[in-house]
Formats: C-alpha cells, sequence, structure tokens
C-alpha cells in the first residue's frame, strides 16, 4: 500500500476485509515488510479466486477502517465482474 493511504490510520489494522463488486467478502492479513504495509494471508488465494492477471489493475477503497472495497480491471481497463464461486473457508469474511 503506498505510504499516503496508511497515513490515513492511527494504526494500520493487522486484517482488512476486501468486499468486491459482487459483494463477496475475504479477509487477509496485513503484514509490514521493507516499511511498506502489504496484504499478506489470504491475499494469493483472493487474486487466485478472482482470477488477476499480471497486467490488471487493482483499485483500493476505504470503506470502513478495516474494509476495502476492490475493483478489478482487465489489460484493457475494462472492470472484471466476477462471482468468487467457491470460497476458502478459511479466508471467507462472516458478515
Amino acid at each position: 500500500m503506498p505510504l499516503d493511504f496508511t497515513k490515513h490510520f492511527v494504526a494500520v489494522p493487522t486484517e482488512f476485509k476486501l468486499r468486491n463488486n459482487t459483494g463477496c467478502s475475504w479477509k487477509v492479513t496485513v503484514k509490514l515488510m521493507n516499511s511498506r504495509v502489504t496484504l499478506d494471508q489470504g491475499w494469493a488465494t483472493y487474486a487466485a479466486v478472482h482470477q488477476i492477471k499480471i497486467g490488471y489493475m487493482v483499485r483500493f477503497k476505504l470503506l470502513t477502517p478495516d474494509t476495502l472495497k476492490v475493483t478489478i480491471f482487465d489489460d484493457d481497463c475494462i472492470e472484471v465482474v466476477n462471482k468468487c464461486g467457491k470460497h476458502d473457508e478459511a479466508f471467507a469474511a462472516k458478515e
């Protein structure tokens, strides 16, 4: 995450809930690495399930202090709408 983004937090959460354009929610842990905040456990699975490919752009919008809206755009800048299908229960966020 850009450092400017993390300045919006008193303390960066250790976990975020990711919500996509179909209402799917997914939890990921947050890790500090090389003075940067990165998405850690759960992100690789989220990216695979939502078919995020190299060249795609992913936009994150802060909805609440621990929830990010995720919008995925393909390499033609068209919004990708994926039904989540089967969740990995370890990471599926409970409503």
